[in-house]
């Protein structure tokens, strides 16, 4: 897990506020958390904290943790409107933000429609997510959930911080199987314990029920963007209300629903509306073949050639591998005294370039192992990294001397390629949980 930078804000009253400011775009976009969350454990959550990672390419996006809170004070009673909007002003100061945009999604946004309506020169601009001008069902707001929505979400807070958590807020939500799944219950789990206790949960819950907003947004001159998932018909129509009641807003339904792979059009209609030009797409994972090699007994062969004779050695070994790696198209990412990692873009070129090492090596009087591995891999630094490389490393090492073990992805993908494979059975890899079948290659073709 990546550590952010967290700061604390004073307030006048003296309790302190945890905030991060994160990434350098041209605009500040201070993003309000719903009362779930917590200002380090946000950005692991599937939906929301991918969108966040992604606020960063074109913003600093700023965060805090409510009082009462994840890391803000807890000694202090659950904050009103009010007193949230005073906190997010300090925030602002304290991150040096003098007409950010104010963003948040549905009860979290509150705060920011009282600011821009009471300080409008601070604001630069809104976007708000989810919107509703309140959650309780009343007459003229028939988009509103009943009272007996209130009492089953109380008793869902009554397990707040528990792995039973995540089920009773589903069955709260009407819509939560568009975003929630069971795989993601254990993360809401505790991201809720590290969030607050189950009684200020509850009290958090109770003031944004009984909270009604829609006075102030003819207040709120700033331009404003309204965003919501357009499959529930009920709620386009109460974000057209909600835009309605304000001078200067304009809405978009995102098709879809709000399942998990489908806020990245959220996060394009934030950037647009915020006139930044999208950043060149990156790359942040890709699919390569990688291939590790290095010498068999090399401690011992160094200790009889002595450190003239390994050193001409290494320096043979090194032009042998670099020039079938030329032939075969692959782009050296690293190498460590005898050892050599690779990358391809196609697995039958790295097993017909490890086994043209495997010859030339041999008539320097020596022999290397090496494994080969196709998976999806992180780009770091421009180099290819995460599990598909621990794992082709771990390959390698199970090799033995001119041997070229592969996995089964990698044999299942170079079908037809002339290649041929001897089984070499079923292995742990060290510190990978699955066993791997492995095949030996034996023929170049």
């Amino acid at each position: 897990m990546e550590i952010r930078d967290t700061r604390y804000a004073r307030a006048p009253d003296g309790a302190y506020i945890a905030y991060q400011a994160v990434g350098d775009g041209p605009i500040d976009l201070a993003w309000q958390l719903d009362i779930f969350g917590n200002i380090d454990l946000v950005w692991e959550l599937p939906d929301l904290g991918r969108e966040l990672r992604r606020m960063t390419e074109f913003s600093r996006v700023i965060l805090h943790d409510r009082r009462g809170t994840g890391l803000s004070s807890r000694n202090v009673p659950p904050p009103n409107l009010e007193t949230r909007t005073a906190d997010l002003r300090t925030v602002l100061d304290a991150a040096g933000s003098e007409r950010p945009v104010l963003g948040g999604g549905t009860e979290g946004a509150a705060p920011n429609m009282l600011l821009a309506a009471t300080d409008p020169d601070r604001v630069r601009s809104i976007v708000w997510y989810g919107p509703c001008g309140r959650l309780a069902w009343a007459p003229d707001y028939p988009w509103g959930l009943g009272r007996d929505y209130f009492e089953e979400d109380q008793r869902a807070l009554e397990v707040w911080g528990t792995a039973a958590y995540g089920e009773a807020f589903a069955r709260t939500e009407a819509t939560a199987d568009h975003f929630i799944t069971p795989e993601e219950y254990a993360i809401r789990s505790l991201i809720s314990r590290q969030t607050t206790t189950p009684d200020v949960a509850r009290e958090l819950a109770r003031t944004w029920f009984e909270t009604d907003i829609r006075a102030v947004l003819p207040s709120v001159a700033a331009p404003a963007l309204l965003i919501t998932h357009g499959e529930i018909d009920r709620d386009i129509e109460e974000m057209d209300y909600v835009a309605s009641l304000m001078p200067n807003a304009k809405t978009i339904a995102i098709p879809g629903g709000a399942r998990v792979d489908n806020f990245g059009p959220v996060t394009d209609a934030i950037r647009d509306f915020l006139g930044v030009a999208p950043a060149p797409q990156g790359l942040e994972t890709i699919l390569s073949t990688v291939l590790f090699t290095d010498i068999v007994g090399s401690t011992e062969r160094q200790a009889a050639l002595g450190d003239r004779g390994w050193k001409d050695l290494i320096e043979r070994h090194h032009a042998a591998i670099r020039t079938a790696l030329d032939r075969w198209h692959g782009t050296e990412n690293d190498t460590a005294g005898d050892g050599f990692y690779a990358t391809f873009d196609g697995p039958a070129r790295a097993i017909r370039c490890a086994l043209e090492i495997e010859e030339h090596v041999r008539d320097l009087g020596i022999e290397v192992r090496a494994g080969v591995h196709t998976g999806e891999c992180e780009l770091i630094d421009g180099k290819a990294g995460g599990i598909t490389v621990t794992i082709g490393a771990r390959i390698a090492a199970l090799a033995g001397g001119s041997q070229v073990l592969i996995s089964q992805t990698v044999k299942d993908l170079v079908a037809g390629s002339g290649l041929t494979f001897s089984d070499a059975g079923e292995h742990n890899l060290k510190g990978v949980p699955e066993r791997f079948h492995l095949f030996a290659a034996v023929d170049a073709g």
